[in-house]
C-alpha cells in the first residue's frame, strides 16, 4: 500500500518506481494538477543535467547551473507540510461527524497516525533540502571540475567534483535499466581497490550521488551486477578517470 501518493513524485521523475508505483502514481497525475507540474519540472532538470554537453565543461559553468537551478520550482518544508495538514483536519472532522462521541477513541489514533506522517514528510524534506544544499555546493565551488563518459549500452555518467571540498556528485543516466535481472551499482577506486559508492534498485537507472573524500579516489565506475549489488565490479559499463 502506498501511504502517501504525492510522496512518489521525484522517484516517478527519475523513473525509479516499481510497475505497481508507476501505474497507481500515473492514475493519481490524472487528477493532480501540482504532481503533473513537478514531475515534469523534475525530468526537464535530470535531462539538463543528463545532456552531452556535461563531458565539455562551457565557460561560466557555475553561473549557468546556478541560473538553472534557481529558475526550477522547489517545494520548502512549509508547502508540503500545509495541505497535508488540511487534509488531516477534514479527514478528522467528517470521522467525528460520522460516529459522534463514540469515534473519538479511534479518532485520536488516526490523528497519531497521521502526524506521524506528517513527521516522516518533515524529515523527508528536511534531508532532501540538505542535500540539495550539499549538491550546490559543490556546484559552485570555484574549483569544479567535471568528467563524463558514455555507458556501454547507452547513456552517462558525470562526476563533478571538488578537490577543495573533498567531495563529488555523481549523476548517472543510464539509457535504460539494467539486462533482466542485474541492477547498476556506482564505484569509486580508491588505491586500486574498488569501493562500493551505492546499489541501484531493480529497473532503477538515473541516480544522483554524493561521494565523500574524492581525493583519495582516481575513478568513478558503473557497473552491472545482480540484485542488491557485488563485494567487487564483475562487468563494469564506465569508468570516469577522475586524476
Amino acid at each position: 500500500m502506498i501511504a502517501d501518493i504525492h510522496s512518489l513524485v521525484g522517484a516517478y521523475a527519475l523513473d525509479a518506481v516499481d510497475d505497481l508505483e508507476r501505474a497507481a502514481f500515473e492514475r493519481h497525475l490524472a487528477e493532480c494538477e501540482s504532481c503533473r507540474a513537478e514531475a515534469a519540472e523534475l525530468r526537464e532538470t535530470a535531462a539538463r543535467l543528463a545532456d552531452g554537453a556535461w563531458s565539455v565543461p562551457p565557460p561560466r559553468l557555475r553561473d549557468a547551473v546556478l541560473a538553472e537551478m534557481a529558475e526550477t520550482r522547489q517545494l520548502p518544508p512549509e508547502t508540503v507540510r500545509t495541505p497535508r495538514l488540511r487534509r488531516s483536519r477534514r479527514f478528522l472532522l467528517t470521522a467525528a461527524a460520522a460516529v459522534v462521541v463514540a469515534a473519538a477513541g479511534a479518532g485520536t489514533a488516526v490523528h497519531v497516525i497521521d502526524d506521524q506522517r506528517v513527521r516522516d514528510q518533515e524529515v523527508a524534506a528536511r534531508a532532501a533540502s540538505d542535500r540539495e544544499a550539499q549538491v550546490r555546493a559543490i556546484l559552485a565551488a570555484p574549483d569544479v571540475v567535471l568528467r563524463g563518459q558514455e555507458l556501454r549500452d547507452g547513456g552517462r555518467v558525470t562526476v563533478a567534483y571538488s578537490r577543495a571540498r573533498d567531495t563529488g556528485v555523481v549523476l548517472l543516466a543510464a539509457g535504460a535499466p539494467a539486462r533482466s535481472g542485474q541492477v547498476y551499482q556506482l564505484w569509486t577506486v580508491r588505491s586500486e581497490v574498488p569501493v562500493s559508492e551505492g546499489v541501484l534498485a531493480a529497473g532503477e537507472y538515473s541516480a544522483v550521488r554524493i561521494v565523500r573524500g574524492m581525493s583519495s579516489a582516481s575513478v568513478v565506475g558503473v557497473s552491472v551486477e545482480p540484485p542488491g549489488g557485488s563485494a567487487r565490479p564483475t562487468d563494469m559499463v564506465a569508468g570516469v578517470k577522475i586524476v
